[in-house]
């Protein structure tokens, strides 16, 4: 089994949702000896913003290109081999400003890509990667559950369900830990309740 394990919150070792991905991850490996693991840090090490120059020389990546356009395209296919690699992807999602960081939306726009993981056929779009299971370990600091009076704020995790279904990966699978700015007894009940969820997670 190939693990991708991803992190995308800023806050290093203060960040729940590494704590909870960390947790993600050794739960599904310890039920598959052998599993490699691959973790990309996107709060320590980002993937560059997807430009208009690295979009356009996408389009030709054997042509002449300048070095920072090369090492862009290098650094994307990186990251698409890496994701088409795994067979079970874990995402730490943090919340910021009501959705997910610029971190992971750089990750993600060098994953959606044309022919890869989504195609267009006469009948739409179609999703080329629904072969992989998707785990999103997501933090928040309010509430924003179904029934919230702010779950209409809440852009990250439905944004993911979206952008995942895209490319054809219609359910995955969701820890939760919320509530966390509220105050200790919320944090520690959010946490407990999140690794709960975890420990639940099918093998």
């Amino acid at each position: 089994m190939n693990i991708l394990h991803i992190d995308s919150s800023i806050l290093g070792a203060n960040s729940v949702s590494r704590q909870l991905s960390a947790d993600v991850v050794a739960r599904i490996a310890a039920t598959a000896p052998g599993a490699t693991i691959t973790h990309r840090d996107l709060g320590e090490t980002p993937v560059p913003h997807l430009s208009g120059r690295a979009f356009m020389a996408a389009q030709n990546p054997d042509g002449a290109h300048e070095p920072a356009v090369r090492d862009d395209l290098a650094t994307g296919g990186e990251v698409l081999r890496e994701f088409l690699a795994a067979d079970t992807v874990v995402i730490g999602v943090a919340f910021y400003n009501f959705s997910v960081s610029s971190q992971l939306k750089a990750w993600i726009d060098r994953i959606l890509v044309a022919g890869q993981t989504f195609r267009y056929g006469a009948n739409g779009p179609e999703g080329l990667a629904g072969d992989k299971r998707v785990i999103l370990a997501v933090a928040r600091g309010g509430l924003y559950g179904e029934g919230a009076p702010a779950a209409a704020f809440e852009h990250g995790e439905t944004y993911l369900r979206t952008v995942l279904g895209f490319i054809g990966i219609g359910n995955p699978e969701v820890v939760i830990a919320e509530g966390l700015a509220i105050g200790p007894e919320q944090r520690v009940a959010a946490i407990s309740g999140a690794q709960q969820q975890i420990a639940a997670l099918a093998a």
